[in-house]
């Protein structure tokens, strides 16, 4: 029996941390990233001091989005285009705490396996998942972006 396969306090940190810092480098706007656990519970979320107000929700979202349905935020955002009607069926189950976007990424392990998601919010949504692709990577982890 394989053990069980967690995300570390320790990597979700380090997500949280580069992501914060690749925006910085890149000169983005402020950044909110968030850490959730396979299950979908948070581990770290973190805010720069002038991100604004809602950012925190917003990157739990993208992040809670990825988890719910088991894609990354890029291939999400192609099937809530698709069927507009599942995600809004699917973000009222969630009680209004999904986002389907990009700007969210599964976080897998080197075998595939899904560990958690990340999500990010305060700039485009591409700039937001840039810097958690450079986040995932720094944690010597799979970014599953879709």
């Amino acid at each position: 029996m394989d053990p069980p396969v967690i995300l570390s306090l320790e990597s979700a940190a380090t997500i949280v941390d580069r992501a914060l810092n690749e925006g910085r480098v890149r000169d983005l706007r402020p950044l909110c990233v968030a850490v959730l656990d396979a299950g979908g519970h948070l581990l770290v979320l973190k805010r720069d001091t002038d991100a604004s107000a809602l950012r925190p929700q917003i990157a739990m979202a993208k992040a809670a989005a990825c988890i719910a349905m088991g894609f990354g935020g890029r291939e999400l955002a192609r099937r809530a285009k698709a069927a507009p009607e599942f995600f809004q069926m699917l973000n009222h189950m969630g009680q209004g705490a999904l986002a389907p976007v990009v700007g969210g990424v599964l976080v897998r392990d080197a075998s595939g396996r899904i560990l958690g998601a990340a999500g990010a919010s305060g700039e485009t949504s591409e700039n937001d998942e840039a810097c958690l692709l450079a986040g995932v990577l720094a944690a010597e982890l799979v970014a599953d972006a879709g």
